[in-house]
């Protein structure tokens, strides 16, 4: 993104909220924070059937958390690999939310693409988009 030899950013999702908000694999988020860092679009491509507008927005979503063992184990030999220790803390969710704001692009379903609104307080009106 850097060289500017990226012209959008395009990522999946599990759930997109009634805000859009985002859920998807751990790293969209930064993927979304370095798109708008450089002024690359980012756009959300999901079906409609993960549109839910029963869930206001990100912080309601409960994310999903996975063992730790994934993190500190090998998981064929299942010998530990990261040294355990008093101060060592670990959380492995499974899905991180990216915010609506960061969408700079828009939301792609199989109807159509929906940009961000361009004034009003809600971004995205996913209720609409079903």
């Amino acid at each position: 993104m850097r060289s500017r030899k990226i012209h959008a950013v395009i990522v999946g999702a599990d759930r997109v909220c009634r805000n859009g908000d985002t859920a998807n694999k751990i790293g969209t988020y930064n993927l979304a924070v370095s798109a708008k860092h450089h002024g690359v679009p980012f756009y959300v491509a999901a079906p409609s059937t993960t549109l839910d507008s029963k869930t206001a927005c990100g912080a309601d979503v409960i994310i999903e958390e996975r063992e730790t063992t994934e993190i500190t184990h090998n998981m064929a030999t299942k010998e530990r690999v990261v040294l355990d220790g008093p101060h060592l803390s670990i959380w492995n969710p499974v899905f991180d939310v990216t915010p609506a704001e960061l969408i700079t692009g828009g939301i792609i379903t199989e109807k159509a693409v929906f940009p961000p609104a361009k004034s009003g307080s809600a971004l995205f009106d996913v209720a609409a988009m079903l």
